[in-house]
């Protein structure tokens, strides 16, 4: 067995291979990510190995555009008529020629893991390499082995949620469900995304609103007609198999208005007159009406803030949102999440897992929010944290105050499906490691760390998500 992530020293290396093995196995639980539904639902072969690999991924794209590469010869698309690199190995080509920049990432871990453990490649990505290491990745894409669903089956996945908005017709979820995929207990489920629908800061936030009353038959152009058409989707979501919500605000502001008040700002967004300041108090009020919807639908809450969304407004304007050019703010909990907690922070049937972007807060505020409020569990860590150091120094951070069983079990948080099994390999190496050293320490029996492993890998995402 490889020892990567484990200890130099050879007491904690063993203990950490002793806990791994007991992890490695388990069935995979996704219970947050953005991989498209239709990918498993119609179950065509992948493209190329560039379209599969690279284009999509903005941690890697978002580097070579560091070193002043633009996405236009990585091919992102682009929405205002920019020629984009069509030749997949022209693009493959340019990331090996760059390769060295991603030295210590864990993106480049991530893809020469998955290069290794789903596409059989060993041999080291570079500008000599590229076209052999590309060649052997579009002859696996071709085998019937590397299609969609059955990869699924090799990578042990037992649940996927996917992520859609309000506005998604769910097509391709009633797709998967007569194939037997999906549904309610499914093997691919879905996750009610409401922003495009609450955030009026959201390009053609009134027209969405719209649309969302000619979905469901309701009055949108009323706040009661609103929030009936809000609850009318998240039915259609739970019929669907969600057992959560996501929300992706840039704060994680939460305040309590007056039905006339809220009516109020939303009449005021309809009409194109909401200030930003109306925006975040709306924000902050919905996720106060979400939580009382949860408790009565019982849908985990998820909440995913602090980035500042395209950041980098030139590449926002040619190719888009989702590129890689949001980033983190500093974010505060105690204080904007006080007025969802006070009203529903210690009723048991409501369950919130909260992200952040923000480690500084793990110690100060998360840790002992969720030490403190029966609602109230931490997710792992998240995009710009989800590494192998990010997660060492969140365990550090947060046991203490926390425990492990305040914690919601890992998250892979990705739209590139074939590093899906990496992403939770790396976790469970992680914890190992992280449990080897209480076990050497004298901290933690071992026994007890075997179950703690198995929880963190497997019990505790099923858990806490409701699955």
């Amino acid at each position: 067995m490889s020892d990567l992530l484990f200890a130099a020293e050879p007491r904690q290396r063993d203990i950490a291979r002793e806990l791994y093995a007991l992890a490695r196995d388990l069935p995979l639980i996704s219970p947050h990510g953005h991989v498209d539904p239709g990918l498993l639902a119609g179950d065509e072969p992948f493209g190329d190995p560039a379209r599969l690999l690279i284009v999509p991924d903005h941690y890697v794209t978002r580097m070579l555009l560091s070193q002043g590469i633009p996405l236009a010869r990585l091919g992102v698309p682009s929405r205002t008529g920019v020629p984009v690199e069509q030749d997949p190995r022209a693009i493959w080509r340019l990331l090996a020629e760059n390769w060295y920049l991603f030295r210590g990432t864990p993106s480049r871990l991530w893809l020469e893991r998955t290069l290794s453990t789903v596409f059989g490649v060993d041999t080291r990505l570079g500008p000599d390499t590229a076209d052999q290491i590309y060649d052997t990745v579009a002859e696996r894409l071709a085998e019937p082995a590397f299609r969609p669903r059955a990869l699924f089956e090799r990578f042990g996945i037992e649940v996927l949620a996917t992520t859609e908005s309000p506005l998604d017709d769910l097509s391709r979820h009633a797709k998967l469900a007569a194939d037997g995929w999906g549904g309610p207990g499914g093997r691919v489920i879905t996750t009610f995304r409401p922003d495009d629908v609450v955030d009026m800061e959201f390009d053609g936030w009134a027209s969405s609103v719209s649309r969302l009353g000619e979905i469901t038959g309701e009055d949108t152009a009323t706040y009661r007609g609103y929030l009936a058409a809000l609850w009318s989707r998240r039915q259609a979501f739970q019929a669907a198999g969600a057992t959560s919500s996501d929300h992706g605000h840039p704060t994680a502001h939460t305040t309590l208005l007056t039905s006339a008040e809220a009516a109020r700002l939303f009449e005021r967004g309809l009409r194109g007159r909401a200030s930003a300041a109306d925006a975040e108090a709306f924000r902050g009020h919905m996720l106060v009406e979400f939580a009382r919807m949860s408790i009565e639908d019982g849908m985990v809450l998820q909440l995913h803030p602090g980035a500042v969304r395209n950041h980098n407004r030139s590449l926002h304007a040619v190719h888009g949102r989702d590129v890689g050019g949001d980033i983190p703010q500093a974010t505060d909990y105690v204080h904007a999440l006080a007025p969802l907690l006070e009203a529903y922070g210690n009723d048991p049937r409501l369950r919130v897992v909260l992200y952040t972007l923000d480690e500084d807060v793990f110690t100060r505020e998360l840790a002992p929010l969720a030490g403190g409020y029966a609602a109230l569990y931490l997710g792992a860590p998240w995009w710009f944290l989800d590494s192998p150091d990010g997660l060492r120094r969140y365990r550090d951070a947060v046991t203490e105050t926390a425990g492990f069983y305040n914690t919601a079990g890992f998250a892979d948080d990705t739209r590139a499906f074939c590093s899906i099994p990496v992403r939770h390999e790396v976790a469970r190496r992680a914890d190992a490691a992280y449990l080897a050293r209480l076990v050497a320490e004298g901290r933690l029996p071992l026994d007890e760390a075997a179950e703690t492993i198995a929880d963190l890998a497997y019990h505790l995402p099923k858990k806490v998500f409701r699955l």
